[in-house]
């Protein structure tokens, strides 16, 4: 109903209503053509009314193009063999930090084993790492500028200040966002 009301905004969920001309000659209109029914990469069915295959994000073919495994976009092609190398490398490498031994005292670097050693909940034990990487900058600006002049000077002195404010900031936050023993 609201494709015929003229000057009609476009809503998100339905495709511009424009009256395309009927087509004149053998060339047959992409509307009068058939949507294919499953992705040929995942196989997922397509959702309805979908251009985009909502699972690997190929565009949807028509059933003619469909059918032969040759007709397609040249697009699609790429895109299909850039997601499965990424699904592959993926694969690799999982599969070899899997074989990668890793030393038994890692396990205490874990953030839910830190949690547990520290007593915080995970909001104020974020804030906590995070002043204390500020704390850290800090200590670095003074390890790595070397003032020769006042300017020089006033500029790590400002830096200083800066990063020891959002330490500050993150302390406080740590603090507010502990929840109260009782």
């Amino acid at each position: 109903m609201a494709d015929v009301v003229p000057g009609a905004q476009q809503e998100f969920w339905r495709p511009p209503s424009v009256l395309e001309p009927a087509p004149e000659g053998g060339v047959p209109s992409a509307a009068a053509q058939q949507l294919a029914e499953a992705c040929r990469a995942c196989q997922s069915e397509f959702m309805i009314g979908a251009r985009f295959c909502h699972t690997c994000g190929l565009r949807r073919p028509f059933a003619a193009a469909a059918a032969s495994p040759v007709a397609g976009a040249v697009v699609d092609t790429y895109w299909y063999r850039s997601v499965e190398w990424a699904r592959a490398l993926s694969d690799r490498m999982a599969d070899t930090l899997e074989r990668v031994p890793f030393p038994a005292w890692l396990r205490y670097l874990h953030f839910h084993e830190i949690k547990r050693w520290v007593g915080l909940p995970t909001a104020s034990l974020i804030a906590f790492i995070v002043g204390v990487g500020c704390v850290a900058g800090a200590i670095c600006v003074s390890l790595f500028f070397k003032a020769s002049n006042l300017g020089e000077f006033q500029a790590i002195q400002l830096w200083r200040i800066e990063w020891l404010l959002g330490a500050t900031a993150s302390f406080v936050a740590g603090i507010l966002l502990k929840k109260s023993s009782d």
